[in-house]
């Protein structure tokens, strides 16, 4: 996955919607949607886990609203940084790629796990 595309694809989309609706997007108003997105996530993740309301939602579309939920905090995520001029590709690689390969001696992530795909290349 491109993130810097996908990132510009979520940034047209933001726009767009704030235009729709009249919203100033400031840097107060980034960090706090993600707030409220991540509010919404815990609300999917309780009622997933059986201790929140289903809202009359069955097991599939529970599991579903989480994983919606799931995608917003991160194009939430990815707005933020954007708007800070944030390279979130550069800062996972110091954080969690290359911290951890030093640590360890090895590249790659935790033993056991997968990668999954990659992030502008990064496994």
């Amino acid at each position: 996955m491109d993130v810097n595309g996908l990132t510009a694809e979520v940034e047209q989309v933001s726009r767009g919607y704030a235009a729709r609706f009249g919203i100033e997007r400031d840097a107060d108003w980034f960090v706090l949607k993600l707030h409220e997105e991540m509010g919404e996530l815990t609300q999917a993740f309780l009622a997933l886990d059986g201790r929140g309301r289903a809202k009359g939602l069955d097991d599939r579309e529970r599991s579903a609203r989480f994983r919606a939920e799931l995608a917003d905090v991160f194009c939430h995520v990815l707005l933020l940084a954007d708007h800070h001029g944030v390279d979130l590709t550069a800062e996972v690689r110091a954080k969690w790629l290359d911290r951890w390969g030093a640590s360890q001696g090895t590249v790659g992530g935790p033993p056991g796990r997968s990668g999954g795909g990659t992030v502008d290349g990064v496994q």
